[in-house]
């Protein structure tokens, strides 16, 4: 029993195929009406519209080499638009990099002036506050003058006879 039912409904499926796949192309076919409203077509009438006959009674050679010539433009339309992006591409990139190093030398010069701050800084601290003196500047070590240091360190003469 269910393989009589499974057998009408695959029959009645296929039937229904084959009649819509027959019916299909003449009902593509059937001749439709186009109507002209203002600047816009369409296929149903309008207030105001005219009928127009869209039959192309070009020869076949003449429809070819208007199909060839429409391939043509849009594969031309495809490679300006791939230029285009590409173009686009490369000036968002030159774009980014420019940004990118604006940012750079904008953080370097902050950096500069910072440091430059710090050395202003350190300079007049620096100047503010008194040396301290060291012995090597002072002038005198041990509260001797430099003079008398100097006669300490001189060598001393020999008492020796030159007759010998």
């Amino acid at each position: 029993m269910k393989n009589r039912t499974r057998a009408r409904k695959a029959g009645a499926a296929l039937l229904l195929v084959a009649c819509g796949t027959f019916w299909m192309p003449a009902a593509a076919q059937g001749r439709s009406e186009t109507y002209r409203c203002g600047n816009t077509y369409t296929d149903r009438p309008c207030e105001g519209g005219k009928q127009l006959a869209v039959d192309d009674a070009r020869p076949e050679a003449d429809r070819h080499a208007a199909d060839a010539a429409t391939r043509r433009a849009e594969q031309r339309a495809d490679q300006l638009e791939r230029i285009r992006l590409s173009q686009e591409k490369e000036a968002y990139e030159r774009s980014r990099r420019s940004a990118h190093d604006a940012r750079q030398a904008a953080m370097a010069e902050r950096r500069l002036a910072s440091s430059e701050q710090l050395a202003r800084a350190r300079a007049q601290r620096l100047g503010a506050e008194p040396r301290k003196s060291s012995p090597r500047f002072s002038g005198a070590a041990n509260d001797r003058p430099a003079a008398a240091q100097g006669e300490s360190r001189r060598k001393k003469k020999r008492n020796g006879s030159s007759a010998g």
